[in-house]
């Protein structure tokens, strides 16, 4: 009970000092700070545009680079204030109004295309229809100071989140570091269940795919702010101790995708006695809690954690290799002695890592330089192209982007139309629902529509107790200014609390207002209710953009990355110093492409039964290419590690075939069907060879056994750890891909 209570209280320490807190502080004070000083000096009726202003451009400032959040925020005023004026300008008209709503909103969705930060300016867009139908402006003079007030509400926000960034310049780094370092201690923790849970496998591999692409993401944005954040401001020792905490994670997630056992052969060597697995999964659950421990530190002033806890369980795992090798005995242990010997030097390699991690947060000073160069860097930064023949791909009904505007546009009008017909005293309202709610997917939109009509009724009740308990309009401004602050700050973290407490805020803004607080809260709910249904109608009748769908290009771009990989493997084998930032770059795009795959499917699972067409054949699809992934980055991460033989003729040969399978595999999605010309008999040949090599090895260790020479050296150690992890590797990609290909090829006759 106390050690739930401890939890819960240092959850609130961390959401009260972490940047999404901080953020809604920050867009708080941005708004009721011009209300307060204009109040004061008797120019109010200009507070609510400066504040509309501020709210309206919030959106867009998320992590990223300065520039980048900068541009957004001036691009976002822009389109807020163009769109404010057109909307004031047709509403005398309403069939005028009508279009105007409908032109406007497809425009906006549309600028979706270009990106995560264009989509937010994108919805920045859209609440300015919402807003531009909340205000009423009799004449054109006060439309054009409304909209320049606006205006100016925008660049005031601007200069409060620059102050902001000023004050505290690594908020947002360390926030997304907290938690990537927390992502990845429930990755390994969910890695060591896998390996002693046969019969959870399946949904715990399920969740390791989504947890994966929750990191991949993490990665990808703290590439932006880290690198870019470098390039702008040098190599300071903030900077570069940030930065080195983000490679060894790179390198943690690299080691753990690499190190996928092959559980069939975990449970053929180790049956249903897995005892001996016992030590290997206290360390990994212990390096996982280790890293959330760490991510802590980030945020708020903590001793470090106990390191030698770490130490006493790795021990315990050579003791468990040296009592598995005495109780099964060689050679017959040795094909277990190895898979386990494997296993421990992995995990000294994560060990390795985590203490890089511990070096860093403790402020050891002789930590290694980041050597990485301008231009390395820049290859390592996913560029976004801003050209406008980006928008002129998506005008096409296949285009996923185009149906959400096209639904969009639809829903909003209607929306707006039926609350204009049924005279509801709010009808905008059922259009903000709408453009919050809906979401280019009918599954995320479901969930949205849930988890907001919750919230709404849930703030309405809450809000509904406080104003029968009292009428204190002091209370009820604190009150919205404090439920404010919480909705930004909640809002990405549980959209459920967030919407209750705007719900909140809304409810007790308009108490300030009118006295009949609860003809508030009835329209409130009943809007949010007719808005919500109408956003889940309409993604699942109006231009449906079902996932299976989609998948031929996301599958493809998985398959030709994950060849490319393996190509950068095999040059890093013929030379690590020459090759080292190609295979780097190639990873990066291999683990992206399948994040994004990883994504589709989570999608695709969302959409309703009876649209899932095919998920078992495409989860094996995508379990496939998962497995390639993590048997090229094994390969990768041994060669990386440790000091290796020459690259052979028979490695080269097998390397080439299993990438003619890939880009068979590839060239049938993309209707361009090839043929694979590897010669399977010298593949075959080649692979014999490898494992003759490697039994070799294991003969001659079984002479020196016998001749009492029971301790291993290690050139022969690793001489057989190379030969066994290659060969088993090699033999189960040209597996994998061959399942692959077989796999594309129906998937491709059950879609064509």
């Amino acid at each position: 009970m106390q050690s739930k209570l401890k939890t819960h209280i240092k959850n609130i320490e961390l959401f009260f000092k972490g940047s999404n807190f901080y953020r809604g502080v920050v867009v708080t004070i941005a708004i009721v700070l011009p209300l307060a000083v204009l109040f004061s000096i008797n120019l109010f009726e200009y507070a609510p545009a400066i504040a509309l202003g501020s709210f309206l451009n919030a959106p867009s400032d998320i992590p990223g680079s300065l520039r980048r959040k900068t541009n957004g925020i001036l691009i976002s005023i822009g389109l807020t204030m163009l769109i404010s004026f057109i909307i004031f300008l047709t509403k005398p008209v309403f069939i005028l109004l009508l279009v105007a709503i409908a032109i406007l909103g497809f425009c906006s969705s549309l600028i979706s295309a270009f990106g995560s930060r264009a989509s937010l300016i994108s919805f920045s867009g859209l609440l300015a229809i919402v807003l531009g139908l909340a205000v009423d402006k009799p004449d054109l003079k006060s439309i054009v100071i409304h909209v320049g007030l606006l205006g100016v509400g925008g660049l005031w926000y601007l200069f409060i989140s620059l102050l902001s960034n000023k004050i505290f310049p690594r908020k947002d780094d360390d926030q997304l570091l907290s938690d990537t370092l927390k992502l990845t201690g429930d990755y390994l923790k969910l890695r060591a269940k896998l390996l002693t849970k046969p019969n959870k496998r399946g949904k715990l591999s399920e969740k390791a795919l989504v947890i994966q692409t929750e990191i991949s993401e993490k990665h990808e944005t703290l590439r932006e702010l880290l690198l870019e954040g470098r390039k702008r401001s040098g190599r300071s020792y903030s900077n570069e101790r940030r930065l080195l905490i983000f490679i060894s994670l790179i390198d943690i997630f690299e080691l753990a995708v690499a190190n996928t056992l092959d559980y069939s052969k975990i449970d053929a060597l180790f049956g249903q006695n897995k005892d001996h697995l016992i030590p290997f999964k206290k360390m990994n659950k212990e390096l996982g809690n280790h890293l959330i421990a760490l991510s802590d530190l980030l945020i708020k002033k903590a001793d470090l954690p106990d390191r030698q806890i770490l130490t006493t369980i790795f021990d315990k795992t050579e003791q468990a290799i040296l009592e598995y090798v005495d109780q099964i005995t060689l050679p017959k242990a040795r094909e277990g002695a190895i898979t386990l010997r494997n296993l421990q030097t992995y995990q000294k390699q994560l060990l390795r890592e985590v203490r890089a991690i511990r070096r860093v947060l403790n402020r050891v000073k002789n930590n290694s330089k980041v050597t990485l160069k301008t231009q390395e860097s820049k290859q390592f930064l996913t560029s976004q192209d801003y050209r406008f023949n980006i928008l002129l791909q998506h005008f096409s009904l296949k285009s996923p982007m185009l149906r959400h505007a096209l639904r969009l546009a639809f829903a909003i009008v209607f929306g707006f139309l039926l609350g204009s017909i049924l005279d509801l005293k709010n009808a905008y309202w059922i259009v903000l629902t709408i453009i919050v709610i809906m979401r280019p997917n009918y599954g995320l939109t479901k969930e949205r529509s849930k988890n907001r009509i919750i919230g709404t009724i849930i703030g309405a009740i809450i809000a509904t107790l406080i104003i029968l308990v009292t009428k204190n309009m002091i209370l009820y401004m604190v009150l919205a200014v404090v439920s404010l602050t919480f909705a930004f700050s909640l809002i990405q973290q549980s959209y459920k609390v967030g919407a209750a407490f705007i719900t909140i805020h809304i409810v007790f803004v308009y108490a300030l207002i009118e006295p009949n607080a609860f003809a508030v809260i009835q329209y409130r709910v009943i809007d949010t209710i007719i808005g919500a249904t109408i956003a889940v109608l309409a993604n699942y009748i109006l231009f449906p953009s079902w996932e299976y769908k989609n998948l031929d290009d996301v599958i493809s771009n998985v398959i030709s990355s994950n060849k490319n990989y393996l190509k950068a493997t095999k040059n890093l084998y013929h030379d690590k110093v020459t090759n080292n930032l190609e295979y780097k770059v190639s990873r990066k795009e291999a683990f992206l492409a399948m994040s994004n795959l990883n994504a589709a499917f989570q999608r695709l699972t969302q959409d309703p039964k009876s649209k899932q067409k095919e998920s078992v054949l495409i989860y094996d699809i995508v379990t496939l290419n998962h497995t390639i992934l993590s048997a090229i980055a094994s390969i990768g991460t041994y060669i990386l590690n440790h000091k290796t033989t020459m690259a052979s003729e028979e490695f080269d040969t097998i390397i080439e075939g299993i990438t003619a399978s890939l880009k068979h595999s590839a060239s049938i999605l993309d209707n361009n069907k090839i043929s694979i010309f590897s010669e399977e008999k010298e593949i075959h040949q080649a692979h014999n060879t490898l494992k003759k090599n490697y039994e070799n090895l294991s003969q001659k260790r079984d002479i020196d056994i016998k001749a009492g020479q029971t301790q291993i050296d290690k050139k022969t150690l690793l001489n057989l750890q190379e030969a066994h992890l290659i060969s088993n590797q090699l033999f189960w990609l040209k597996s994998l891909s061959a399942n692959l290909s077989k796999a594309t090829s129906k998937y491709k006759s059950v879609f064509n």
